[in-house]
């Protein structure tokens, strides 16, 4: 990274450090209540706006921050002071869980904290994709699949946060799990959407989507006449997500399926526990570039996938991107500007955003991936 790359995501570091270290302390724990205490404190700090050295008064003691009990603030304190937490360390050394939290600290790399996404959708340094530019979402659930949002409320959502459109895109039906619609489903929600539109008029688009899971063969789980009933086609992978093994054929052959417009999470990666897929991202890229399907940076705080170093090897290849919220409800839309402060370090072009796009281009574009 850049040196003022570096010191851009400097900002805010600590939060991250301290959500770390929070997050090994509830590894060790023996009780459910004291895991799930040093959890809450983690997220709470990791969702800060502003760096944890703010809230340091002069008197040494720290602010009052939700969730974050006297045993987290002991670990606060200590990180601001040290740079370490003794609490922490032996509590691991006095723990047989050392080699466990050794695997999740190296599960955790490139992700943000919140204070550091401000830090760097502020800072005037940084060219590309900015929040005024940014035109819709194109990744989001609602109640049709397993989001807690009706459809009106992204809407009304998007329209709060100044969007011109969103896409829903409820899981497919091979997503059992998830709550994936059949096609007789997605009909009726295609009928509700309808009604939007005509409600809203040119206020605000709600594109019809869906999120179609990648098989183990890059197949996704839906019929070609199926995919064409949907005016935006995510598809991503939701399992073979912890193997080690190469997959980047199965990566290809999704991105050059006719119908897909944008690979979504790509690895699957999640923070703390899981690497998600491993391929050759380069070739995958490139294949991706040729076929015009966009590499999607998801803003879920947990995925950020892809990440920003990894983002630039996608530019490189001269990808597409979509930056996408995957909110399943509708506070949830601001994870969008996780994805925008990825692909801002990124370097990502402002012209290569998908969603920076006015929705006549945006259609047009997916509308194209059927010559494929």
């Amino acid at each position: 990274m850049a040196t003022r790359d570096a010191e851009i995501v400097s900002i805010g570091r600590t939060n991250g450090l301290v959500a770390d270290l929070l997050r090994d302390l509830a590894t060790v724990q023996t009780s459910k209540q004291s895991t799930w205490g040093y959890k809450r404190a983690a997220a709470s700090i990791r969702d800060l706006d502003e760096p944890i050295e703010h809230y340091l008064k002069p008197d040494g003691t720290l602010r009052k921050i939700a969730n974050v009990g006297p045993s987290s603030t002991r670990v606060v304190l200590e990180v601001l002071n040290t740079g370490r937490s003794d609490l922490v360390d032996a509590a691991i050394a006095a723990s047989s869980q050392r080699s466990e939290i050794e695997k999740s600290r190296a599960l955790r790399h490139h992700f943000l904290a919140r204070a550091q996404v401000r830090a760097v959708l502020d800072d005037d340094r940084l060219t590309g994709v900015s929040l005024n530019a940014y035109q819709g979402d194109l990744q989001m659930h609602s109640t049709w699949s397993d989001g807690s949002q009706k459809l009106e409320d992204i809407v009304g959502a998007g329209i709060a946060r100044g969007y011109r459109y969103c896409a829903v895109t409820d899981h497919s039906y091979g997503l059992k799990i998830a709550g994936g619609m059949s096609v007789a489903e997605m009909r009726e929600q295609h009928a509700e959407i309808d009604g939007l539109n005509a409600k809203y008029g040119q206020r605000f688009r709600l594109l019809k989507g869906i999120e179609a899971n990648i098989r183990a063969d890059g197949s996704v789980d839906m019929e070609p006449e199926e995919l064409r009933l949907l005016e935006v086609v995510v598809a991503a992978p939701h399992a073979v997500l912890r193997s080690p093994a190469d997959q980047t054929e199965r990566m290809l052959r999704t991105v050059s399926t006719p119908g897909v417009n944008i690979l979504g999470h790509p690895r699957g990666r999640m923070y703390g526990s899981r690497p998600g897929v491993s391929a050759r991202w380069p070739d995958v890229f490139e294949a991706a570039a040729k076929s015009e399907v966009a590499i999607e940076i998801d803003g879920d705080p947990a995925r950020q996938d892809l990440d920003y170093d990894l983002a630039r090897r996608a530019v490189d290849a001269g990808c597409l991107f979509a930056l996408d919220s995957d909110a399943h409800s509708s506070p949830e839309l601001a994870y969008s500007e996780t994805a925008i402060a990825h692909a801002r370090l990124a370097g990502v072009p402002v012209e290569r955003v998908v969603n920076c796009w006015p929705v006549e281009r945006l259609l047009e574009w997916t509308a194209r991936s059927w010559s494929r």
